[in-house]
């Protein structure tokens, strides 16, 4: 989906997806969606494949290699969790190129992001407030990671994850990014890259826009990003399929005969399953 829509909107960067060593790009059946997947990102949309044996694997999107997964629980949450944070830390160790833009997967992309290479490189890491903890907490969000890879720091990141597994942990990666970077990241602006999907559901936009002086424009909001993160707890991630009568208690309402918020809200998740199809 993310590689579909950088390669679109024309972004000149190189795309790099790396995935769990125990998959392969041997199409064995019909239903071998995972290796189906990476050969279509590969062949339709030039990405470089890149296999790591630090990822374990869960349940895949496609359900491959979950025969394999018994663990239930709080053990199976610990196992997504460290996925995530190896995920993310490993683009790190991706030194064959001077600057590389982590994503996460649950996004919609609306522009092609590359005017973010051309940050000073005195940048070591870009990251962006999460917004919606202002003002109780300024901590970096990890959703969008600009940064320079490095081995040395790889495995200071790696280090600290194992001693983090160890403890009572929520969302390790945050904890270990917001201790290493927290004061020293470049803050990118989140308007354009922080807009999260909940925020047109939200009555107010006060952390959002900065100031409750400013009025709300979903339009104006929409256009002026260039990314959109899926986050609406406890509505679920968009290629999960959800009850209609969720769906009817969680979309954003009408204010009087302004139904922007609605419109835009749902337009994004309608848009991005027409495209996992």
């Amino acid at each position: 989906m993310v590689f579909e829509a950088l390669a679109r909107l024309g972004s000149k960067a190189e795309r790099v997806l790396v995935y769990p060593a125990a998959w392969d790009t041997q199409i064995a059946s019909l239903t071998d969606r995972d290796s189906q997947l990476l050969v279509k990102a590969r062949e339709w949309y030039g990405v470089r494949l890149v296999p790591v044996e630090d990822i374990g694997v869960t349940d895949s999107p496609s359900g491959k290699m979950q025969e394999k997964v018994q663990e239930k629980g709080e053990e199976e949450r610990k196992r997504k969790r460290k996925n995530a944070t190896v995920t993310k830390f490993i683009a790190w160790k991706q030194t064959r190129y001077e600057r590389v833009l982590y994503l996460d997967a649950d996004v919609t992309v609306l522009k092609h992001l590359d005017e973010l290479f051309l940050l000073p490189p005195s940048a070591g890491v870009a990251m962006m407030r999460a917004h919606w903890r202002l003002p109780e907490k300024r901590t970096l969000a990890s959703n969008l990671i600009l940064l320079q890879p490095s081995e040395q720091e790889y495995k200071r990141l790696m280090t600290a994850s194992r001693v983090e597994d160890n403890r009572e942990a929520g969302d390790t990666d945050v904890k270990i990014l917001n201790r290493f970077y927290g004061d020293s990241a470049m803050v990118l602006p989140h308007q354009s890259y922080g807009l999260l999907t909940r925020e047109f559901r939200s009555q107010d936009h006060t952390q959002y826009l900065g100031t409750p002086l400013q009025p709300w424009n979903p339009e104006q909001a929409f256009q002026q990003a260039s990314l959109v993160h899926f986050l609406d707890e406890p509505f679920p991630k968009p290629w999960v399929m959800w009850p209609h009568a969720l769906y009817g208690e969680m979309h954003p309402r009408c204010r009087g005969e302004d139904c922007r918020d609605k419109d835009i809200w749902v337009g994004l998740y309608d848009d991005f399953r027409k495209r996992r199809k």
